[in-house]
């Protein structure tokens, strides 16, 4: 297969010819449909975060279907479409997992960091920490989702939310959830601003389609 390794970080990815990936046990391989590209991607590439894994294939918002299952597990089935999240995998064992809380487990795997990534042909994951995804949403918008999407919906469920209120999101990359939404930038921050002001305005024209039940509003 084909796909995009980072041989030194600071170096621009060079597209190699891999082996396929060789599932292991709990593992899935999924043909890549798209992948999206986080910061955190461009962190590993420029070097912010310390290598783990040479020539590492980058991309942790994965969305794919299903060629190959788990041996045992049984969650997906060939042919399933799925999204692989940033989370690769934990222990298992310690408090946090056992608690529910496995994205603060002390050991953790990490898509695209520790096993490689999305930025390929092919990839394997995990399947118990990877999603199956509703058909409502296509292959492109569906894989920003698998990480700010996450983390948006992560920071709203724990407002305990009930009803309508104002929620804001420092960090306006994460995405809204159908409430109203602030995107805070600084004064005087000339590249966040537009951008800012662009998604507020696609939010806007998906509220008018019926998209979406929220607004998007830009606090300069």
């Amino acid at each position: 297969m084909q796909a995009m390794t980072l041989a030194r970080p600071g170096e621009p990815l060079r597209m190699t010819e891999l082996p396929m990936p060789v599932p292991g046990e709990h593992d899935i391989v999924i043909r890549v449909l798209a992948c999206g590209i986080c910061r955190t991607d461009l962190h590993i590439i420029d070097g912010d975060l310390p290598p783990r894994v040479a020539g590492i294939v980058p991309g942790h918002e994965v969305v794919g279907r299903v060629v190959t299952a788990a041996c045992r597990g049984g969650r997906f089935r060939i042919g399933d479409r799925v999204g692989i999240p940033w989370l690769g995998g934990t222990c298992g064992r310690c408090l946090y997992c056992m608690g529910h809380r496995e994205n603060l487990c002390d050991t953790p795997v990490f898509t695209g960091y520790d096993r490689h990534g999305g930025f390929a042909q092919y990839a394997s994951a995990d399947e118990r920490f990877c999603f199956a995804l509703p058909d409502g949403y296509d292959d492109v918008h569906a894989a920003p989702l698998l990480c700010a999407g996450l983390i948006g919906y992560r920071a709203y469920r724990l407002c305990a939310v009930s009803g309508a209120m104002r929620l804001g999101l420092y960090g306006f990359g994460a995405v809204a959830q159908g409430q109203q939404v602030y995107a805070f930038t600084r004064a005087g921050d000339r590249q966040s601003q537009p951008f800012a002001l662009h998604q507020a305005n696609e939010a806007i024209a998906a509220l008018r389609a019926g998209a979406i039940n929220g607004a998007a509003v830009l606090l300069p």
